[in-house]
């Protein structure tokens, strides 16, 4: 097990982690995390509805057995629910699961793996630091179709020395695989990565955005052709299979360094459970990690947290019975719809022009309609393909009015 050249996901050596953590009591762990988490919301007023989606992913989930992947499911049942028909997905690394492993998980209820394929060329692969073949995504795919799960792939485009021919290799083997969802994703370069140092040092190339542009539109294109509809600007999918993207909004996420949202309960401070009004008038000071209170009013739409790192920290916090929140937030009412337009700004459903009171002048959107940025379906506004292409621009043309 390595980490990939690229990653700067929140990943550890074993003496980094010492006593405390580690995978064997990972899942016993997680679902401390869930019960303390849930005990919380009650506390505070906040409704969880079932769950219509879980996702086991941000890392490898499969590195871990079927069964502690098992439980951690079972435990979302008796935690919150789980909704008739919602996806339950994880991630897999291609080569960390076999038929027994797949067939362990549609028994205990999954119905989706997303699968890092990241390329079907070898040298890109190699290049990208990933451990498994081409070949292992397709025995992958093809033991999900044996037990009734559905796929996906996600793809990686503008890694150093992938020409456009790679792309196209890589982009057409997705669709050949029968999946109904592909992801890709531009490479980002963190300076801290493998792949950021050799890059600074000047024995990798850096990423190119023009390289970039013509990648995404040959993806963009093939998919077309092949009958997917692009959803959100890095995902798309055939028709009515576009669930796997999943809004942090309103999601409730658990283990080290993962952040969660929170919608916070409208009854008055004074009237949720366990709360204590202080006899003196000076607020106290709220500790690090201690979570924020729901304003219970129309100043707060949210609360967002964000847990500890380091899993041996994440762990300590547990067994003092607290939830292992680093820190957290609360979000108001504008905030929220800052979210919403970064966004929806994204999705092909588009942004509701009306909404943040009007902030936003109509001017603003004819101008970027000129320019070919957007399309306005009645009152709202989606992206066209060089408007995906240039997000980031119009994203920050439009937050000045915000």
């Amino acid at each position: 097990m390595r980490r990939c050249g690229y990653c700067d996901f929140n990943t550890y050596t074993a003496t980094d982690l010492g006593g405390g953590a580690s995978r064997t009591n990972y899942a016993n762990l997680a679902i401390r995390d869930m019960c303390l988490t849930r005990a919380w919301q009650e506390a505070h007023g906040v409704h969880e509805p079932a769950a219509s989606s879980v996702f086991f992913g941000g890392g490898t989930p499969t590195l871990l057995p079927a069964s502690d992947l098992a439980r951690m499911l079972q435990a979302v049942r008796d935690t919150w629910g789980v909704a008739p028909g919602a996806e339950i997905t994880t991630e897999a690394n291609p080569d960390t699961l076999d038929d027994a492993y797949v067939a362990e998980l549609a028994d205990a209820g999954f119905t989706r793996i997303s699968f890092g394929m990241q390329s079907a060329v070898p040298h890109v692969l190699r290049t990208l630091d990933r451990t498994h073949t081409p070949s292992n995504v397709e025995a992958g795919v093809r033991a999900a179709d044996r037990h009734g799960l559905r796929s996906s792939v996600d793809l990686i485009y503008g890694a150093p020395g992938e020409s456009l021919e790679d792309w196209t290799t890589s982009v057409r083997t997705a669709i050949g695989l029968g999946v109904n969802h592909v992801s890709a994703y531009a490479l980002t370069v963190e300076p801290e990565t493998k792949m950021g140092r050799k890059i600074a040092a000047g024995t990798l190339p850096k990423p190119d955005d023009d390289d970039e542009a013509a990648k995404y539109e040959i993806a963009d294109r093939l998919l077309s052709e092949a009958g997917f509809q692009w959803y959100e600007v890095s995902n798309w999918a055939r028709p009515g299979m576009n669930r796997a993207t999943i809004s942090a909004t309103g999601a409730t996420w658990t283990g080290p360094a993962s952040a969660r949202a929170r919608t916070p309960t409208t009854t008055p401070r004074s009237h949720q459970p366990g709360h204590h009004t202080p006899t003196d008038s000076a607020p106290r000071a709220r500790r690090r990690g201690e979570p924020v209170e729901p304003a219970g009013d129309t100043t707060t739409a949210a609360v967002r947290s964000w847990e500890i790192a380091h899993p041996k920290r994440w762990a300590q916090a547990m067994e003092l019975g607290r939830v292992p929140w680093q820190d957290s937030e609360t979000i108001n009412p504008t905030e929220a719809g800052e979210e919403e337009l970064l966004l929806g700004l994204r999705l092909r459903d588009g942004f509701d022009t009306t909404a943040l009171a009007g902030a936003i002048p109509e001017s603003a959107w004819s101008e970027l309609e000129k320019e070919g940025l957007i399309r306005m379906e009645g009152e709202r506004a989606v992206p066209t393909l060089r408007g995906r292409l240039l997000n980031d621009t119009i994203i920050t043309r439009l937050m000045q009015y915000v």
